[in-house]
């Protein structure tokens, strides 16, 4: 698996990290570190990096790389 990251748009605070953890979990993601205005996660395919950017944006951010 390779680490990919994600810049997040509008994440500010712990409140923030805790929602996007929550839907990279309910996406199936088990290999991530979230930091206020970065996630890094493992993904195996580019349909990952979707599901993951999908995950951010359910969450109510935005995903700027």
């Amino acid at each position: 698996m390779k680490e990919h990251k994600f810049l997040i748009e509008g994440m500010t605070c712990g409140h923030c990290k805790m929602a996007i953890e929550a839907e990279l979990k309910d996406a199936g993601f088990k290999n991530f570190i979230v930091e206020v205005g970065l996630a890094k996660v493992e993904c195996n395919s580019p349909n990952d990096q979707i599901k993951v950017t999908k995950a951010i944006e359910t969450a109510g951010y935005k995903v700027t790389n």
